[in-house]
């Protein structure tokens, strides 16, 4: 085992004393250490993160990566496929104020891990201080060269000791984090008293895993990502070990190994001298342990009844007699049964559905719209789609032909979407007539009371309220930012303005965006940067811009559609098409908690990136399981997942009341198939984590 600093003491491993009846796992490939191997009991264990990035003083950086450590191995840890752990046994600590916070949210995490495993993850800075070097962690006050702003880990391995929890898995991700161990040793008695806490190989039982050596710092190169190290450990846990002859779980040990050569391949690429591979200690012998499921053998369907065994080979003879009797040949006896002898068995068959994140999993799709009509009219072209308030199983899709309609939309649920379009209702102006110049609707959001529904075009750009009852326009359109018309009176390109809309669930605020970048705001190394115009909603139901907000999609990406969580979170739905390749399909998670208002910005080309807002992937739809061969319609285009299309819609329903994702949110996403014979018309139904 991997060591930060030297063999252990005697080359002995302490048993562990606190598993009285400890969780077996079958035997895994490789080590026959691992037969029999204990696991970690999530339902008896508790984890608890603690993360630091917004630092109040000038000698220490600001680490917005920690944010992202954060979210991500809190949703791995509680991914039902992978670490299982509930989510009231999974706590997070963002920003401590004082060291107290620390060492008593440790201890508490402990005792509600008195039957098994804590778990205590830290990311932030890490300082070494004092005469002899040691290490401290980084709290939101820190100042360098003053280590009583800082947690001293002395009294981090006192709150340890002091847990009821046979064993303990440390995990840091900070600057010096090695350091633990040598402080570890010290602190054995060699610096009296008060530092007197218990050596590494003393506590009930420990595993450590630093993120660099204790001379070397760690790194977080991308404020939108999580650190080098976290960021390889999250992929490790969500990719589990696809080895054919990998078990059921990863040990604690495998995770390490896997996390270390992903960094030292990243260290590899960098060309990096001041970096390093992270390490272990392992003195306890807890990187046996079993510590999550191997997501790489993620449950299946159970698949259908074995077939009927073909004849073994010493049968051949008997065939060949019965054919004779039968007047056949041997000539066409023998061949016949060789062929049968020589079919491979039938693969298992496999549904598209199933996880697709960590947060999200896909729960259905249908075709059933694709290419259908409603009374002789074609439910094709829908590029927008919204929930109707405090309906579960009624949905309203917008259509962008040349005469727009609006579709209501029945489901039956969840995993089992059957779709069944309505008549549609033609959207006309408010006399009665037709709707002047083409309105090209890219966007619809049902208003609270359900009779009135928003609907954005993009060619004008425009957008308008509308009757749902009779389709006619209700009042003036809503004011345009001059910013967001189409060059030369704005800065938008034609086509590629409003695409998408979304109201908050309180109705106060509608937040619209641009497809596309405008002039002056560019990209940056491919990453379209986009603005996002908030609506407030006045004291007479009318609507006036409020702020606007800068957002950084994926590379090459444009924004589809908006859903607003709150006032204050969206859903983003990122999407791209290139001949030859196909389509690309991302959701995000947004925040605006602390966004900035841009509107008086004439441009975000080269804007700093706090200027621009947090977010974080919730899936990729080419991610997603497409089953076996045939279980989804191939596209009529190159695609490198079956189920990508050209996917413009999206709408959150309500959470989900029974089953394996019971308490994750409905989202539901629709593709727009362009009145094109090569493209479908398909909804999508995840359950999400949010």
């Amino acid at each position: 085992m991997t060591q930060a600093e030297g063999p252990a003491r005697n080359g002995a491993r302490r048993t562990d004393p606190g598993s009285a009846d400890p969780q077996r796992i079958g035997p895994q490939r490789g080590d026959p250490q691992r037969v029999g191997a204990r696991r970690v009991d999530p339902e008896k264990s508790a984890c608890l993160l603690i993360g630091v990035n917004d630092y109040r003083h000038d000698t220490m950086e600001r680490l917005d990566s920690v944010e992202h450590n954060l979210r991500r191995l809190r949703d791995v840890l509680t991914d039902p496929d992978i670490g299982g752990f509930p989510d009231e046994r999974v706590q997070v600590l963002p920003n401590p104020v004082a060291a107290r916070d620390v060492t008593v949210a440790i201890e508490v995490a402990g005792r509600l891990a008195a039957e098994d495993t804590l778990i205590v993850y830290y990311a932030g800075h890490g300082v070494r201080e004092g005469e002899d070097n040691r290490l401290f962690l980084t709290l939101p006050g820190t100042e360098r060269g003053q280590p009583e702003t800082c947690v001293d880990t002395m009294y981090v391995r006192k709150a340890i000791n002091r847990s009821p929890a046979p064993r303990t898995v440390l995990i840091l991700d900070c600057c010096y984090s090695a350091q633990w161990a040598r402080d570890s040793r010290m602190s054995g008695g060699e610096s009296g008293a008060d530092l007197a806490a218990r050596s590494v190989r003393d506590l009930k039982g420990l595993y450590l895993m630093a993120s660099s050596p204790h001379n070397r710092a760690s790194h977080a190169p991308d404020p939108d990502r999580c650190s080098v190290f976290t960021g390889a450990l999250v992929d490790v846990l969500e990719q589990g070990d696809p080895d054919p002859g990998a078990g059921e779980t990863v040990t604690l040990k495998d995770i390490y190994q896997r996390v270390r050569t992903r960094v030292e391949e990243w260290v590899a690429e960098q060309d990096r001298s001041d970096a390093a591979a992270p390490l272990c200690t392992d003195e306890n012998g807890l990187g046996e342990y079993a510590f999550v499921r191997n997501a790489a053998r993620r449950p299946v369907q159970a698949p259908p009844p074995a077939p009927v065994p073909p004849p073994k080979r010493g049968r051949i003879a008997i065939g060949v007699a019965i054919g004779l009797v039968l007047g056949l040949t041997a000539g066409l006896g023998i061949p016949y049964l060789q062929d049968r002898l020589d079919e491979p068995p039938p693969k298992p068959h496999k549904e598209a559905r199933g996880p697709c994140s960590a947060r999200a999993a896909l729960l259905d799709h249908s075709d059933a719209l694709d290419k259908t009509e409603v009374d002789n009219e074609p439910v094709a072209g829908l590029s927008g789609l919204a929930y109707a308030p405090d309906e579960s199983r009624l949905a309203y899709a917008v259509a962008d032909n040349d005469a727009v309609r609006i579709f209501p939309i029945r489901f039956g649920s969840p995993d089992a979407l059957a779709p069944v379009a309505q008549r549609a209702r033609t959207l006309r102006a408010a006399g009665g007539g037709p709707l002047s110049g083409w309105f090209d609707a890219e966007a619809v959001a049902v208003e609270k009371d359900g009779g009135t529904a928003l609907v954005a075009g993009e060619t004008e750009p425009t957008i308008r309220r509308f009757d749902l009852r009779t389709g006619r326009q209700k009042g003036e359109p809503l004011p345009i930012p001059e910013v967001f018309e189409i060059y030369p009176k704005g800065a938008a390109t034609a086509g590629r303005t409003i695409e998408a809309m979304a109201l908050s669930p309180s109705d106060k605020y509608l937040f619209v965006a641009v497809e596309a970048p405008l002039a002056g705001d560019g990209d940056e190394r491919g990453r379209n940067l986009m603005r996002i115009q908030r609506y407030e909603r006045r004291a007479d139901g009318t609507f006036e811009p409020d702020a606007q907000f800068a957002y950084r999609g994926d590379e090459g990406l444009g924004l589809a559609d908006l859903v607003a969580v709150s006032d204050t979170r969206l859903l983003a739905l990122e999407r791209q098409y290139v001949a030859g390749l196909g389509n690309s399909v991302h959701v995000k998670d947004l925040s605006l908690a602390e966004a900035q208002d841009v509107t008086d910005k004439k441009q975000l080309y080269r804007a700093p990136a706090d200027v621009f807002i947090a977010g974080r992937a919730l899936f990729d739809l080419a991610r997603c399981p497409e089953g076996s061969p045939g279980e989804v319609s191939g596209a009529g285009n190159p695609q490198s997942n079956e189920l990508l299309d050209n996917v413009e819609g999206m709408t959150l329903g309500d959470s989900i009341k029974s089953g394996r994702y019971k308490g994750r949110r409905h989202l539901l996403l629709v593709s727009d198939d362009n009145r094109n014979k090569a493209q479908t018309t398909r909804l999508y139904s995840f359950a999400v984590r949010l």
